[in-house]
């Protein structure tokens, strides 16, 4: 029962599990799910944070326990690591300038977050690609996708510098 329930929490309830493009998947899913808690439900951002936090901490035992007997530690099945990369971009933009955003900022901010996202997953520069092929734990597997949640912030922080310098 146990070994159930962690497969549906690091599979994100199955998504993993999907033949195609899990990781894309995975990525959409937590971009549509964050919007919810955000902006339909309104939730607050400490109760989020504090969830996101839960999350974090629970995928490192989650995954070792899922890959414990496999002998392809970073399965594309497991997608929670889609989830938390994907929630450190939003997250930082929802918490940004305590300012109120409206829907359609979010929809589109969402959006390049995810496309963003993606890339970096996919591409894997240096230090994602460090953590994917150095660990071959819930270490490496979590932490190439929180890299690359990163890039995208910093990403996003130099367009945003970049605009307010050069494009007035």
């Amino acid at each position: 029962m146990i070994k159930k329930i962690n497969t549906l929490f690091v599979t994100m309830f199955g998504v993993g599990r999907i033949p195609k493009i899990p990781g894309t998947l995975g990525s959409l899913i937590s971009v549509i799910f964050l919007y919810i808690l955000f902006h339909i439900l309104d939730l607050s951002s400490t109760l989020i944070f504090v969830f996101l936090i839960i999350i974090f901490i629970f995928s490192f035992v989650a995954v070792a326990l899922h890959i414990k007997d496999s002998a392809n530690k970073d399965p594309k099945e497991v997608v929670i690591d889609e989830f938390i990369g994907q929630s450190i971009p939003i997250y930082m933009y929802e918490i940004s300038h305590g300012t109120e955003k409206s829907s359609d900022e979010a929809i589109i901010f969402y959006g390049a977050c995810f496309i963003l996202f993606r890339f970096f997953d996919i591409v894997k520069p240096f230090p994602v690609n460090f953590f994917d092929k150095k660990f071959k734990n819930s270490f490496g597997v979590i932490m190439d996708d929180i890299c690359a949640g990163f890039y995208v912030v910093l990403s996003l922080i130099c367009f945003m510098i970049f605009k307010n310098y050069f494009i007035q």
